[in-house]
C-alpha cells in the first residue's frame, strides 16, 4: 500500500498534494516499490538548515534532506522527505529552469535518497541526475502548482 502524506509551510503556496504524490508514486514504482509510508514536507531554508546542523553536523543551506526510517534492506520504504521551496526557486533561476521542474526534481531526488541512492561522489551524483531526468519524462510537472 502506498501511503503518502504531503504538509507545507502555511506561509508558502503548496504545490498541489495530487501531482507531489504522482511524482512519488511513478518515482517508487520504477523501482518495483509497491509498499511505502512517506511524509513529504515543503517548507523555508530555516527549517532545513536546522536538519542539516542537527542531524548531519553542517552549517549550510540545502534543498532537499531525505530520512530513510527503516531498513534500506526491507521492500517496504519509511521515510520523511524535506524540501526547501526557496531554495528551489534560487536553483531555478542558477540552473535557467522552470521552477516547477526543478520542485519535481527535488521530489524525484529526495526519493532517490530514501531507496539508497547517494550522490557522495561525481559520479553517484551523475547517475542519480540521470535518474532524475528520465523520471521527469514521466509526468507533466508544469500542474504541480496548478489552481
Amino acid at each position: 500500500m502506498l501511503r503518502i502524506s504531503v504538509d507545507c509551510d502555511p506561509s508558502l503556496k503548496a504545490p498541489k498534494k495530487k501531482y507531489v504524490k504522482e511524482i512519488i508514486i511513478k518515482t517508487l514504482k520504477e523501482k518495483e516499490i509497491s509498499d511505502c509510508d512517506i511524509s513529504i514536507i515543503f517548507g523555508k531554508d530555516q527549517l532545513l538548515s536546522e536538519l542539516k546542523n542537527k542531524f548531519f553536523n553542517k552549517n549550510q543551506l540545502t534543498d532537499v534532506i531525505a530520512f530513510r526510517l527503516n531498513d534500506y534492506n526491507l521492500l517496504k520504504v519509511e521515510g520523511e522527505l524535506y524540501i526547501s521551496l526557496p531554495r528551489a526557486e534560487e536553483n531555478s533561476k542558477t540552473y535557467k529552469e522552470p521552477f516547477t521542474k526543478e520542485v519535481s526534481r527535488l521530489i524525484i531526488h529526495g526519493c532517490l535518497h530514501l531507496l539508497g541512492f547517494d550522490d557522495d561522489t561525481k559520479m553517484n551524483r551523475n547517475r542519480m541526475t540521470a535518474l532524475e531526468n528520465k523520471y521527469l519524462t514521466n509526468f507533466d510537472f508544469h500542474k504541480i502548482f496548478e489552481e
